[in-house]
């Protein structure tokens, strides 16, 4: 007899599932199929990221070994390593990808009073890329050099919650600052980017579209400084200048003023050069703010180490977008649920009780308060902490 609902059935019940049969007639996911649904589809995946199943095979013995309590999970299929595996290959990402966006505009509203270490009213975002090696052999699609494959994930971050609004997976040989054309620039927010996106044709859409953005300068800039403005030496700002581009393809790709700001970082004992077409925000903020850049760093970091997304379960590219978009869906997920129970845990705490606990049927809030913080690791230096 069921005596409630298992863990993993209540950390399903944040889903919007209305929303998900949308995404799934939008793309006909369902069509012709009669057994093993996107649902159960879905839901073999994300109990895969969530206890970090290593295969194909793995996640079948996983379930299989649990046959009774699948029912009561929401799978109603029957998991199968084959039926999995074509399910990954030929349905399409898209539903995921699609889901996955669903779940970022419910989070967002959740950490817009979150502090991220800047005072700021309007929304902050960091655009970077990161790259997950692959066997060439096995992903001759993911092209990256002649030996080599690999794909990119470019990401742009809410600095607010560290919640992803954006994933474009690409192969490894997509450089990054085509991606820029991909964005959809939000009126009045900050974009910051380090010095691989310089292109000022593309960062001159960002002004026209009345955005800000900030950038590390490279070292063969060419300026001509119209006025300097005063600075407070004491923070580390060495000058602010307001200049224009040199050059003659420079200057008809960005015909407007750029702001030049000089920074000393005393801890790094580095110089850096930034610029923005900001031109109200003090010049230590801007520097506090390209600080503030190294949360996607982070965010890349925590990924590769605590979702599956560096080892894949099929070699087709619509497998592995698969796979990234539902590792990105459970992240989301958990911040979600942090957030609407009010738990004051780190995300990282979070998935490791909820790895080694799905199968439990004990009230999901009631679970994470058993695990006290006496009960985690005191040794959590080398952990990388979201959310903290």
């Amino acid at each position: 007899m069921n005596f409630g609902k298992t863990v993993f059935s209540q950390l399903m019940d944040f889903l919007p599932k209305y929303e998900f049969q949308k995404c799934i007639e939008r793309y006909q996911g369902n069509y012709k199929i009669k057994s093993f649904s996107c649902w159960d589809q879905f839901l073999s995946m994300a109990f895969a990221q969530l206890t970090y199943r290593e295969s194909l095979r793995d996640i079948q013995a996983c379930l299989r070994g649990n046959q009774q309590k699948l029912y009561h999970m929401g799978i109603r299929g029957y998991v199968s390593r084959n039926t999995l595996a074509n399910a990954n290959q030929v349905r399409d990402w898209r539903i995921y990808a699609d889901f996955a966006q669903v779940l970022i505009t419910q989070a967002r509203p959740l950490y817009t009073h979150e502090n991220f270490g800047v005072e700021l009213k309007q929304a902050a975002y960091a655009f970077d890329a990161t790259t997950i090696d692959l066997c060439l052999s096995l992903f001759p699609w993911a092209k990256f050099r002649q030996r080599k494959g690999a794909i990119k994930l470019h990401t742009l971050l809410d600095l607010r919650g560290s919640i992803p609004t954006l994933i474009y997976v690409t192969p490894g040989k997509v450089h990054e600052v085509n991606l820029l054309d991909e964005l959809i620039v939000e009126p009045g927010a900050i974009y910051i980017f380090d010095r691989g996106y310089l292109d000022f044709a593309r960062l001159y859409k960002i002004h026209q579209a009345g955005a800000f953005f900030i950038i590390r300068a490279k070292s063969n800039f060419r300026f001509r400084r119209i006025y300097s403005q005063p600075v407070d030496k004491s923070k580390g700002v060495q000058s602010d200048q307001i200049i224009e581009l040199r050059g003659f393809y420079a200057k008809k790709d960005y015909p407007a003023r750029l702001r030049r700001i000089r920074y000393f970082d005393a801890q790094k004992q580095k110089r850096l050069v930034f610029l923005t077409n900001d031109f109200t925000l003090p010049a230590f903020t801007i520097a506090e703010l390209f600080r503030c850049r190294w949360r996607i760093e982070l965010f890349f970091k925590w990924i590769k180490q605590h979702l599956r997304i560096k080892a894949f379960y099929g070699t087709s590219e619509n497998a592995v977008k698969t796979q990234i978009w539902i590792a990105a869906t459970v992240y989301v997920l958990v911040a979600i649920v942090k957030k609407q129970l009010n738990l004051d845990r780190s995300l990282y705490t979070m998935l490791q009780i909820l790895s080694v606990s799905l199968f439990e049927k004990v009230p999901l809030s009631q679970l994470f308060i058993q695990f006290g913080p006496q009960n985690e690791k005191d040794d959590s230096s080398n952990q990388l902490e979201l959310f903290d």
